[in-house]
Parts: structure tokens; sequence; C-alpha cells
């Protein structure tokens, strides 16, 4: 029995596994608390991708040649993978609802902090520990997708993790789409008009979860579970396996704009009307991405994700060897298409995979389900902040291929390759079924059945 807590909206009984419970009094909960959380975690995930859109505003007054952007776009990257593990853990010690009000708070700081310094003249020092400053929206993901894991049963987590997460995902092509409304209209001299616009959005985010939120008293900080994910080989294998779902979805979203402008000579204004597709597509897909896993299994589409990945590569590979940008254009939106599936499949995976591990200790029922949470939920923040170093792996390798060359060919070879070891790796661990295995638990990556009960 979990002693009571005082103080916020604490719900001290928890059990979405039991049905009775579930269709009168939790679903409209859970669903009431996702809403919000989409909605905090889509601002998070605007001001974490800030950089993407600052570095189309910044002329040769700047200074700062190509490089330079990347590494700016990159240390965003970089501390917001490392601020979605602590993010993780809040949850269970501050409260879903009331970490959701701090953290979307502290958004303010590298809003305001960008505000104030986004001028020629500011030294390239400042400008990449303002750049750091937006990985606290990074962090807002991790803590969002644990939030919402234990809110929903196991038999909905692949749609409601992949609503939450595609939602926040949608606030990359919002924030650039908002910067090509300020481009298009006041032009690329006044980047302060959308850091200005957000400040407001902050607030109205924060306020509404502290009006409509609740926290879960039955979560807990525990440290044997995260012990116990960290030495479980499951939680490092889907963590690179995010890496190449994930990390590809965030990475491409901070460079594509750079990208088009270094290697196509593209205009801010030209990049910024491009810039935005991608994103949006490998969001609004994501929650797709979800229900197939639900319905068929998160391993089968997983691996169909970077089958289509390896062959969407191949396309970018060959334009940008030919310098084609209208097939440049399609293979580098299909490869955002894609991967917002592959987000939706993996994460439908975690909850399933350690539920089996239950099965197969010999657990039933509730038992089986509060394990699978306890352990998915330590997992996701691991995975999480893995899968978003991938992201930073992107930008270091354009980096470098744009230094070398001038154009991004080798980088979209390395990506490639990553993508046909993701393949064998998903085959090897989840589906394959050599003769004279032994007798185990299910796989419910790969089993329709017992993911989707």
């Amino acid at each position: 029995m979990t002693a009571p807590r005082t103080g916020g909206r604490w719900i001290e009984r928890w059990d979405p596994e039991d049905e009775t419970f579930w269709k009168e009094t939790g679903e409209r909960t859970a669903r009431r608390n996702l809403l919000y959380s989409v909605l905090s975690e889509h601002i998070g995930f605007s001001i974490w991708s800030l950089w993407s859109v600052m570095v189309l505003f910044m002329g040769p007054g700047y200074g700062i040649d190509p490089a330079g952007k990347f590494t700016l776009i990159a240390t965003a990257t970089f501390v917001g993978a490392l601020a979605r593990v602590p993010y993780t853990f809040a949850v269970a010690r501050f409260g879903g609802r009331n970490w959701t009000v701090l953290s979307a708070l502290m958004l303010l700081a590298p809003t305001v902090a960008a505000l104030v310094v986004m001028e020629p003249g500011t030294s390239y020092g400042t400008f990449l520990l303002v750049a750091a400053l937006t990985g606290v929206g990074g962090g807002n993901f991790a803590s969002s997708m644990t939030n919402i894991n234990a809110f929903f049963p196991l038999r909905e987590k692949g749609w409601a993790l992949g609503l939450n997460a595609g939602g926040g995902n949608i606030g990359v092509p919002v924030v650039q789409l908002a910067g090509l409304l300020v481009i298009g209209t006041a032009g690329a001299g006044h980047p302060r008009l959308l850091l200005a616009a957000y400040l407001p959005l902050i607030v109205i985010a924060a306020a509404l979860a502290a009006a409509r939120m609740d926290n879960l008293a039955p979560v807990r900080n525990d440290t044997g579970a995260v012990r116990e994910a960290v030495r479980d080989r499951h939680t490092w294998i889907m963590s690179f396996l995010y890496v190449g779902t994930f990390g590809s979805f965030i990475g491409y979203s901070f460079a594509f704009g750079l990208v088009l402008q270094t290697q196509f000579g593209r205009t801010p204004l030209q990049a910024a009307s491009l810039t935005f597709i991608g994103p949006l597509l490998g969001s609004l897909v994501r929650p797709v991405g979800g229900r197939l896993a639900d319905r068929y299994g998160g391993a089968w589409i997983t691996l169909g994700t970077f089958v289509a990945m390896a062959a969407a590569t191949s396309v970018v590979i060959l334009a940008s060897v030919r310098h084609s940008l209208p097939v440049f254009l399609t293979g580098f939106v299909a490869l955002f298409v894609l991967s917002g599936l592959g987000n939706g499949s993996t994460y439908k995976m975690i909850p399933g995979i350690f539920q089996a591990k239950a099965l197969a200790r010999g657990m039933s029922g509730e038992d089986a389900a509060a394990y699978g949470r306890r352990l998915s939920g330590a997992a996701m923040g691991l995975i999480g902040a893995v899968g978003a170093l991938g992201g930073l792996g992107i930008n270091l390798v354009f980096r470098e291929a744009f230094l070398a060359s001038g154009t991004g060919t080798a980088a979209f070879a390395t990506f490639l390759g990553f993508y046909a070891a993701c393949c064998a790796v998903t085959w090897a661990v989840y589906l394959r079924r050599p003769a004279g295995r032994v007798a185990q638990a299910p796989d419910p990556a790969a089993n329709p059945q017992l993911t989707s009960v």
C-alpha cells in the first residue's frame, strides 16, 4: 500500500490494466493528462530545435561558417540528450504534473537568453552557451514519455506513446514554420520576433499543466529498477535501434536547413520554406507507427522501417552526387516519414519486452504489468538519451563531411551503413527463430498478440 502524498493533484490508486477501473475513470483521466503532456512537450521540442532556425538568421554579419553553425546545433542536441536521463527520474521524484509545470517554466531561460544575445557582434562562445541552454527542451521528452507510460495499459501504449511523442515532435516543424513566417515577412534580420512569440506560449503550457494534470502516487523513484534496466541487454539494444529512428529524426531536423543552404545554395527564405516539411510529416506519422506496432508487432514494423530507410538513403546519395535538389528532397522527406514510423514502433517494443521478462519469471496479471511499467519507465530515459545522441552524431558527421568535401555525400554513405546494421540487429535479436532454440517466454517485440493485449 502506497503512503498518500499531500498537496498538489495526487492520485493514490492507479491500475490501468483493470478494465473496470479503466472504463469508469482511468481512460478519461489518462487522456486528459496525455493532452496537456503533448502541449508541454511540443513547446519543449520547439525550444530544443530553436537553433536549427536561428542559424538561418545568421548571415555574413555574424561571421560564423557552416562548420560553426553545425557545432551550434550539435551542442543543443548533445545537452538535450544528456538532460533526458535526470528528467526521466524527476517524474517519480516530484510527480508528473509538478515536473511538467517546472520543466515548462525552465524553457523561459534559453528563450530569454537567445532574445538578449541574438545579434551580430555577439561572441561565438556566447552563442554556444545559449545553444546549450536549449537542451532543457530535449529533456522534456523523457519525462513526458515516462509519465504517460505509467498512465496507459499495455494494450494502448503504442498508440498513446506514439501520440505523445508525435505531438511533441511537431514542435520542430512548427518552430521552423514560425521562422519561415518571420523571414518571409520581416526579413532575416529579425530573429527576436520569433523568440518573443514563444514566451507567452511557454507560460500558457505551464499554467494548463498546473490546472489540468495529475501526479500518480504509486510511481516512485526506484533505484533498483534503474540498476536492473542498466544491466539488461535489451535496454542497450533498443538504445541502438532508437539511435537509428529518433536519432535520425532529430539529427536531420536540426541539419536539414543548413544542408540546403550549404550544399544547394538556398537562401534563408528558400531553406526555411522547405525545412519544415520532413519534420512535420515525420511527427504526424509517429502515432501510426505505434498503432501498426500494436497490431502487427513492433519488431516487424521496425525492421521494415530500417529497410526502407536504407533505400531512401540510397536515393539521397544518388541525388547528392548528381546535385539534383528535387530527388534529394524526395529521398530526404521519405527519411523523415520513415524515422517517424520507426520512432512509434521502437517505443512500443520497450514495455512489451519487459512485460515478457515478467512472464518468463512466472509473474502474471497485475504483478507482471507492474513489473513491465517499472522497468520500461526506467529504461525509457536511458534509451531516449542514447537515441538523442544519435542526432549529435548526425550533426558531427555532417560537419566533417562538409569540411572535407563541401557536400554531405560521405555523411549519407555512413548513415546507410548504420541502417544496415540496425536491420541486422532487429532481425537477429527480435525476429530470428533459430532451430533448436530452447523454450522461453514469447518475445513481445515480434508477437502482436502479446503486445496488443
